[in-house]
């Protein structure tokens, strides 16, 4: 076998010594050398937030100027929604609404868990991120059919998800270019 001094450096795909000088590690383990440099991620400053609410707060709702009646927040679902093809907003949005939602069960609003509440007293929350470009196609009354029970107390978009390239475009599936729509969804549940 021949030795990497025989070969020019150049015929490396990584580098045999990092270029930079490595970052200063907070953790305790030893360096060691290697062959090839090490990735490491430089995290921004964590922003110092005011103490978290205690689980048993309310969340307050205004929606239309008017003051709804605070929601006891239970749990909250979180989803993800893509359309690959077509570039349909909506359908990302509902595939977003349908993955927070179909990975649980809410047996106390059917169990009587809770005493006096049932899915008529059920409030639900639901925030989207959608990318901005994308908002104003955006089918609200499509996403909200989504919930089968619950009254929806606030529905909002906020800049988020994404475009990014299927990697391939289409026609016979409706693709006008390659794009494919990501939505992330959060559906605040309680009553």
């Amino acid at each position: 076998m021949a030795s990497a001094a025989a070969f020019p450096s150049s015929l490396f795909l990584f580098p045999t010594r990092p270029s930079t000088p490595p970052l200063p590690s907070s953790s305790s383990r030893p360096s060691h050398s290697h062959s090839r440099p090490h990735l490491r991620i430089r995290s921004p400053p964590i922003p110092n937030y005011p103490a978290a609410l205690p689980a048993s707060s309310r969340m307050e709702v205004a929606q239309g100027g008017a003051e709804e009646p605070a929601m006891k927040l239970l749990f909250v679902e979180m989803g993800v929604g893509y359309d690959q093809h077509g570039q349909d907003i909506t359908a990302a949005a509902v595939r977003a609404c349908k993955d927070a939602i179909t990975s649980n069960s809410i047996p106390a609003f059917r169990g009587g868990s809770i005493p006096g509440v049932n899915t008529d007293q059920m409030k639900l929350q639901i925030k989207l991120g959608v990318p901005r470009s994308t908002q104003h196609l955006l089918d609200a009354e499509r996403v909200k059919a989504v919930f089968p029970y619950g009254k929806i107390i606030s529905f909002e978009v906020v800049d988020g998800g994404m475009i990014c390239s299927s990697g391939v475009c289409l026609e016979a599936m409706g693709d006008k270019n390659d794009d494919c729509y990501i939505v992330n969804a959060a559906v605040y549940v309680g009553y």
